[in-house]
């Protein structure tokens, strides 16, 4: 029975770490007009965004919880939309002191690519990584928080599914 409940265990695990893609209809409208009500509007698009705005600060790396770490610093991004089927992302590095920044910016185009966002949070590390949806590579890093990541993992992909609607 031990390896019975062992294989569930790790089966649950890997199904957490995957986004909601499952949701049904009336879920998915649910979790919508939810977050229009939270952001007062009636924009969908407005809506997923802010909200992954808010949960990219809530989740960020932040130098204060990187204590006994040599290369302590924030890192945050922010969200916005570019032309039709872009999704702009800038990355904010700012070192312990606060005295050196560093700002990156990056265009993702979402037609033609996977919109569930994959994760990882690996139990070595501080931190959870958001896979990027064209090539499976490191996009988005936030502190380690497995139900943190799944709602991100979550809103982006609902976000970019709105935004290959056009």
């Amino acid at each position: 029975m031990p390896a019975l409940a062992s294989i569930l265990l790790a089966a649950s695990a890997a199904q957490a770490a995957q986004p909601q893609a499952q949701l049904s209809g009336a879920e998915q409208a649910r979790y919508l007009n939810e977050l229009k009500h939270l952001y007062l509007t009636n924009d969908e698009r407005q809506a997923l965004l802010a909200q992954s705005n808010e949960l990219l600060d809530t989740y960020a790396v932040r130098a204060a919880f990187q204590v006994g770490q040599p290369d302590r610093h924030d890192q945050v991004y922010q969200l916005s939309v570019g032309a039709p089927g872009e999704l702009l992302i800038q990355q904010k590095t700012r070192e312990a002191e606060g005295v050196k920044l560093e700002v990156r910016n990056q265009r993702l185009e979402v037609f033609g690519v996977d919109p569930y966002i994959k994760y990882d949070c690996p139990p070595t590390e501080r931190t959870c990584v958001l896979k990027n949806p064209q090539d499976g590579s490191p996009w988005l890093t936030i502190r380690r928080d497995h139900q943190g990541a799944a709602e991100l993992a979550k809103a982006l992909s609902f976000l970019l599914r709105n935004l290959q609607r056009g």
